[in-house]
């Protein structure tokens, strides 16, 4: 009986060991996987438009959404951008986030950098992440640094600061400047410094050099283990140290896909090319819809219209080497393009698409076969051209997802015998007997089939 008990001592000390060290992992801000923040490889990002979140457009009248977004299962928010906005050459009556005139300072019509501070704690006492957005390709045409530092900037044939790309209400940046760079790294210590954020999302991350990535980069991280998200898709973006990218190849193809331009097959293509392309552990943030998108080019509701949306939605949450993002107002959803440069809140008011979005990121969170760094097999279940079926796997997890591309109702045959027997039907919340009996799949229909490890 003594060697009984003792025994079961040991075994009870044993799995309370490695629960506790699964726990750490998950909860250690410092713990990496594949060199990335552990916490972002099961984890989402929700995009908030403070401008247009609320009537009021500030940072305490944004967080009153943040009891609702964390029961959704949002683990972390990015702000666009709260810097001031440049009055010179402004766009709008509002102007562009993207035109900032100071770099350490916040944008007053959101509120004080007191709030700012109290909003990242209140999103950390909820067990979510920070991260805000950076715009470190240009300054806006009045930016303080155009006076105090002119050499900080390429000069255009008059010899004033160029104006960036076509955007007439900016200036651009020169990196030739070893200063430059250093005020540039200065600067984003000091939000990681004073306010605590978790990372940075950085806005035309493909036009700024690679020195400079391959330099401020490790310096962020020795202050904290920070996230960082390139918005672009260069090759040299994740080899000078960001933990993501941008799918545009992808989320291109999802529109040609969606519109009967091209088969579904055709989203394999670029999976090859992804693979090609970047170092294995790359992750990529996945989307139907970001403020660029829903501004300028009518995502999701004009590139994934009406029940299209949905197996876009899964796929962005559910592939491979991801990280998903959704953007203000898609779980409700907002059916417009949101305004860019002027006031145009979004109305919260039915939430129809909301209890979709919690199934999945609570999937996400609670399966490990959708971490970012799982095993992904693609399955063919019945006419590649529409049906788009796959498995994702990792440490005995398996999670098996079917989408229908198409605007027909197609058959579906499962033949795969590791996928044939009981599976948990994660929308319908019942378990089922998968077996290789034909059945039916709505047009523009999807299913996840969540495994128990045994």
């Amino acid at each position: 009986m003594k060697k009984f008990y003792a025994s079961s001592l040991i075994l009870f000390f044993i799995f309370s060991l490695v629960c506790c060290q699964k726990n750490e992992l998950k909860n250690n801000d410092s713990a990496t996987i594949d060199g990335h923040p552990a916490w972002i490889m099961q984890g989402n990002i929700y995009e908030v438009n403070v401008r247009q979140y609320t009537p009021e457009g500030t940072l305490n009248a944004f967080a009153k959404h943040l009891d609702r977004l964390k029961a959704m299962g949002v683990e972390t928010i990015w702000f666009m951008p709260i810097n001031p906005i440049s009055k010179v050459d402004r766009k709008g009556s509002l102007g562009s986030y993207y035109a900032v005139s100071d770099y350490t300072a916040l944008n007053p019509e959101f509120g004080t950098i007191e709030d700012f501070k109290n909003v990242v704690q209140a999103i950390h006492d909820k067990g979510m992440k920070v991260l805000i957005d950076w715009v470190p390709n240009h300054t806006g045409a009045d930016h303080r640094w155009l006076k105090q530092h002119p050499d900080f900037f390429v000069k255009d044939s008059t010899g004033k600061a160029a104006m960036a790309v076509d955007w007439a209400d900016t200036r651009q940046l020169d990196y030739k400047n070893p200063v430059l760079q250093d005020s540039m790294i200065a600067a984003m210590k000091y939000w990681v410094e004073k306010t605590d954020i978790d990372g940075f999302r950085c806005d035309v991350a493909w036009n700024v050099p690679a020195n400079f990535w391959k330099k401020s980069i490790p310096e962020l991280k020795k202050l904290k283990n920070v996230f960082m998200l390139a918005e672009g898709d260069s090759t040299y973006l994740p080899k000078s140290g960001f933990d993501a990218v941008y799918p545009w190849h992808m989320f291109k193809m999802m529109g040609k896909v969606a519109k009967g331009e091209r088969p579904a097959f055709s989203l394999d293509s670029i999976n090859a090319e992804n693979d090609r392309m970047y170092p294995k552990n790359t992750i990529q943030m996945y989307f139907t819809s970001n403020h660029d998108e829903n501004s300028w080019n009518n995502a999701d509701f004009g590139i994934f219209p009406g029940i299209v949306h949905a197996p876009f939605a899964v796929f962005s949450q559910t592939m491979k080497n991801s990280v998903p993002l959704i953007y203000s107002g898609q779980e409700e959803p907002v059916l417009r393009s949101l305004k860019f440069f002027d006031k145009d809140p979004i109305s919260f008011k039915n939430f129809q698409r909301e209890a979709f979005y919690k199934t999945l990121l609570n999937l996400r969170k609670r399966n490990i076969a959708l971490s970012a760094d799982a095993s992904f097999k693609k399955v063919q279940v019945g006419d590649e051209k529409a049906i788009y079926a796959y498995v994702r796997e990792k440490n005995n997890e398996k999670v098996f997802v079917i989408l229908n591309l198409s605007g027909t109702e197609k058959p579906i045959s499962i033949k795969d015998n590791n996928l044939i027997g009981k599976a948990f039907n994660v929308f319908k919340g019942s378990t089922e007997v998968i077996s290789s009996k034909e059945t039916k799949m709505k047009p523009w229909g999807y299913t996840i089939y969540e495994y128990k490890s045994k």
